[in-house]
């Protein structure tokens, strides 16, 4: 799908997401202003992997695990504003993205929980550890991952991607850094926390892992 074509598929996914959250098929505020202001900041030049491609694969993989989620809607909420703020040189990402939500949740007429609930989700894509029965936040966490358990070819163009955004950072440099993350994902004891995200994605994902990181220290 061209960039084009992904914007126009997702704003409806924006709306129905919002308005069920809303419990309601009409809304006093125009719901599409707010889905467009996110694909803007989506859409932003210094985005290589962060766009609107991989919103639109987060969406897909919670449609698939939304049985295990509490409040499915709320976590869709969430994946629209997880990496609404990216700026690959700064850290506060997932809190300003968390911040922005708050905002503009609230000003669209969430209840206070249903806001601090997105907003908590959001937060929890800084370290992906939803703690054990957090069943939106699992669902979230295995969405966003479900890119490591990619086919080897896609998941080489999603290394060559997050390259991109890192062109700041001088080769070995990264090279350093992004094995010491794969490491880090290798030691954790599990990837994924829902039962469709353990059954098919831990094992490729761990294959994948284990291969970018045998090319970036020869």
């Amino acid at each position: 799908m061209t960039d084009d074509e992904v914007k126009h598929d997702l704003i409806p996914r924006w709306r129905r997401a919002l308005l069920a959250a809303l419990d309601t098929d009409d809304c006093v505020i125009d719901p599409d202003r707010y889905g467009r202001a996110l694909l803007e900041r989506w859409s932003e030049p210094q985005r290589r992997y962060h766009t609107t491609d991989h919103l639109k694969a987060v969406l897909d993989h919670i449609d698939v695990l939304e049985a295990h989620a509490a409040d499915p809607e709320l976590v869709r909420l969430a994946a629209w504003f997880h990496d609404a703020v990216y700026r690959p040189d700064r850290s506060e990402n997932e809190e300003r993205s968390a911040a922005l939500a708050e905002r503009a949740l609230a000003e669209a007429g969430l209840t206070q929980a249903q806001v601090e609930e997105v907003a908590r989700l959001v937060r929890l894509t800084v370290t992906h550890d939803p703690a054990d029965g957090d069943t939106n936040g699992e669902a979230l966490c295995d969405a966003d991952l479900a890119i490591l358990a990619a086919p080897p070819e896609a998941y080489a163009a999603y290394t060559r991607a997050v390259r991109e955004e890192y062109g700041f950072v001088p080769d070995e440099a990264f090279r350093a850094g992004r094995a010491a993350v794969l490491r880090q994902l290798l030691d954790l004891p599990r990837l994924f926390r829902t039962p469709h995200g353990k059954a098919a994605w831990e094992a490729p994902a761990r294959e994948n892992l284990g291969t970018e990181l045998a090319l970036l220290t020869p």
